[in-house]
């Protein structure tokens, strides 16, 4: 670890806390219907919205209703992102001419991509620029991170009001607050922001891909095919190799700019390329390094002064806002440690060096980035459910490749997704006041709202269908050689880590990847997209109902027995309460991965 990278660490989190309080009292303006700075260009466009789709926007849903119109919002969005991947190879702005998803050969790729793009995962089991045209990727992927972005952000408000509001039996509209959330959230940011990467060296057209003349031809071996197109193998069942010169080499092009800034902003995470982050023309410069960060917290970083503001209690939201900020800092802490302190098994030859790998663990990062930005990119885009990467978590260290796994696990509240951190952590939040409440001897209150049996339920449904849907998943294919441990590159406790972070990574909605796992079968595209709408719509629809519940309360008067949701004190339980739930849950799995990984590499043994 050097001050360098340090300073680095730190300079971004005083960023993110710069941003907090004038993006949260912004998207107060915006969800209260007050006057910002954009409403003259705006509100004449969010009328004919209105006007065309027939949208009542004075009108108010109780909370079935609003989940019923977000649930029937993303089944069609979802339809429609199936379609258009199954008939790309007959539909326009396709120069490469590259065949419908799921035309060769069905493998569930076309399902999973349309369950992961609709829940704002974003897992990629495919390769992006060999699989998707021009028009799916802007029509199709591109239109749900904007789309599933918004619908974050809709629920993350709603359950906001149902905390404000007193006796009432409503949250908002769905439709009015998607649409504010698209119109002055994401679009305009997003404008902006892919015209910096334009004019940082990231590519915005139209064109075929470009084929140029290696300098150094290069010979590979790769598998022999007879006439049929069939690998032929050995008498023994092994692989026949032939030598094939490489001497073009393929150039990627298209809209890539346009894509990226939603891919941060909306916390999406999913691709142009297939090196995702790490890849020249998607990820240039440091600065736009430093811009993908920054935009994956901001958004949510904002929504924790948006609940102080709009609850009444800004000193609330900054007692969040602090929770989430040590657990960041203990997360890139640990994953920095780790990868700076390198593999002990590659010690340096000189005797004043300590037996640890020289300059640290480089494998799997991009030199122009470092240990302390690989480090610290892996750590955001796993505290949000973002799951862009710029290096690769199969390369990392055990307890490095700990880090973003548990962060996961953590059901990402660590500022987290746009719209879904706050949610999240809400719920725990209500778990949280429901312990104090406990401890003290008093029905457990929260901002004057009591908490009680219902609300307490309903949040513990939201903290168990997570881990049952990652652990079954993952205790099935661990134990079915056929279609779920062939797939590993690796044995033993990282190939367990390989297939636990896939899980692990579309329940959470955050679609990174250890890597080390050939996903695109139809045993992981059928579970993984089914854990991803589990993992999105099975925990929204109990949030919404304790935000229901909420708001239909009357409030209460603070007294002596009032735990206070402002202090120090609250901010220490809310992290206990967040650790000590994950732990407990995750902790036997973690034990049999990374856990008895790192010791086993202490000892001189790898995977």
């Amino acid at each position: 670890m050097t001050l360098n990278g340090w300073l680095q660490i730190l300079f971004f989190l005083a960023l993110v806390l710069f941003v907090t309080k004038p993006l949260g009292v912004f998207m107060t303006h915006v969800f209260n219907g007050e006057k910002t700075f954009l409403d003259p260009v705006l509100r004449p466009l969010e009328r004919l919205i209105y006007k065309l789709t027939r949208v009542d926007h004075e009108r108010e849903m109780r909370w079935t209703e609003y989940a019923a119109a977000m649930l029937l919002f993303s089944v069609v969005s979802m339809v429609v992102l199936y379609a258009i991947q199954r008939l790309q190879g007959v539909l326009p702005f396709n120069p490469q001419q590259l065949p419908g998803v799921d035309s060769a050969s069905f493998t569930g790729s076309a399902f999973n991509n349309a369950a992961s793009f609709t829940s704002n995962t974003n897992w990629q089991s495919y390769v992006p620029e060999v699989t998707m045209s021009y028009l799916t990727q802007m029509a199709g992927l591109a239109y749900h991170n904007f789309t599933s972005a918004a619908v974050g952000i809709s629920l993350a408000v709603a359950f906001i009001r149902g905390i404000a509001r007193r006796e009432m039996q409503t949250i908002g509209n769905f439709w009015v607050d998607m649409t504010r959330s698209v119109l002055w959230v994401l679009l305009p940011f997003c404008l902006v922001g892919a015209l910096v990467l334009i004019s940082q060296g990231m590519i915005q057209n139209l064109k075929p891909y470009d084929i140029v003349k290696l300098v150094d031809p290069q010979t590979i071996e790769v598998d022999k095919k007879d006439s049929a197109g069939h690998v032929v193998t050995n008498p023994d069942g092994t692989t026949v190799k032939e030598a094939q010169g490489v001497t073009d080499q393929v150039i990627a092009q298209g809209p890539l700019a346009s894509q990226e800034f939603i891919k941060q902003w909306g916390t999406n995470g999913g691709g142009f390329f297939n090196a995702n982050s790490a890849h020249p023309l998607e990820n240039p410069t440091p600065f736009t390094n430093l811009i993908a960060m920054f935009s994956i917290f901001a958004i949510s970083a904002g929504l924790t002064y948006t609940l102080g503001r709009m609850t009444g209690s800004a000193r609330h939201g900054w007692a969040v806002w602090a929770a989430m900020a040590v657990l960041f800092v203990v997360g890139v802490t640990a994953a920095y440690w780790a990868e700076a302190r390198g593999n002990p098994l590659l010690a340096g030859t000189d005797q004043n060096v300590s037996a640890t790998q020289s300059g640290g663990n480089m494998e799997g990062k991009e030199v122009r980035f470092g240990i302390a930005n690989s480090a610290l990119f892996a750590t955001v885009t796993t505290d949000a459910s973002c799951g862009a990467v710029n290096s690769m978590h199969d390369s990392f260290t055990p307890i490095g490749g700990l880090v973003p796994l548990a962060n996961i696990m953590l059901s990402e509240v660590i500022f987290g997704g746009v719209g879904a951190g706050m949610y999240g952590i809400l719920i725990y939040i209500v778990l949280a006041v429901f312990i104090a409440g406990l401890m003290v001897g008093r029905t457990p209150e929260y901002l004057g709202k009591k908490i009680e049996s219902y609300d307490v339920k309903m949040a513990m449904l939201v903290v168990l269908v997570f881990p049952l849907t990652i652990l079954v998943f993952t205790a099935i294919s661990m134990v079915s050689p056929s279609f779920g441990t062939s797939q590993l590159n690796n044995s033993g406790p990282h190939g367990l880590s390989e297939i636990l972070y896939a899980f692990t990574s579309g329940t959470g909605n955050n679609g990174s990847a250890f890597a080390g796992i050939s996903a695109n079968t139809l045993w992981y595209n059928s579970t993984i997209g089914m854990a991803m709408l589990v993992g999105r719509f099975f925990m929204i629809i109990p949030m919404l109902a304790i935000a229901g519940n909420l708001a239909r309360k009357k409030t209460v008067p603070p007294s002596l027995g009032t735990f206070p949701v402002t202090t120090p004190l609250f901010t220490t339980l809310l992290v206990s309460v967040i650790v000590i739930v994950g732990a407990l849950t995750f902790f036997p799995a973690l034990s049999l991965g990374p856990i008895v990984e790192h010791f086993l590499m202490q000892a001189g043994r790898t995977f």
